[in-house]
This record gives C-alpha cells, sequence and structure tokens, in this order.
C-alpha cells in the first residue's frame, strides 16, 4: 500500500529542505515538519518512520516526469 501524502507535508517538507540547504533551518520548521508528520501517521494508521521516510524521498529525490 502506497503512503498518500498531503499537500500540506509537502509544503513544510520542502520549505525545511530549503532552510536546510540554505544553512537556516530553525527549530520551528523542524518541529513543525515532525508534528505534521505524527499527525498524518496516527491519522492514517501508518508507521510515522514510513511517512516520513516517503515524504524525504518524495520531496528530496524526486521522480522525473514520465515515470
Amino acid at each position: 500500500m502506497a503512503i498518500e501524502l498531503t499537500d500540506d507535508l509537502i509544503r513544510l517538507e520542502t520549505a525545511a529542505w530549503a532552510e536546510i540547504q540554505a544553512g537556516t533551518l530553525t527549530t520551528d520548521t523542524a518541529e513543525a515538519v515532525q508534528a505534521a508528520i505524527t499527525t498524518h501517521a496516527a491519522a492514517t494508521g501508518e508507521s510515522r518512520y514510513e511517512v516520513e521516510r516517503e515524504l524525504k524521498r518524495k520531496v528530496r529525490h524526486p521522480e522525473p516526469d514520465g515515470e
């Protein structure tokens, strides 16, 4: 079963990834991402670890279009 990610989760992780790359990640941003992951995992019955892993894969290593 594929893990479904919300637009809000993707948006939060994208912002965090941009901050990481710029060297400006704040604890507020990191905590917001972790809280959203935990909430999403609890709501969907998915493993928090698996949700986080899929989210990071999708944002940090997106598949090329058409594949």
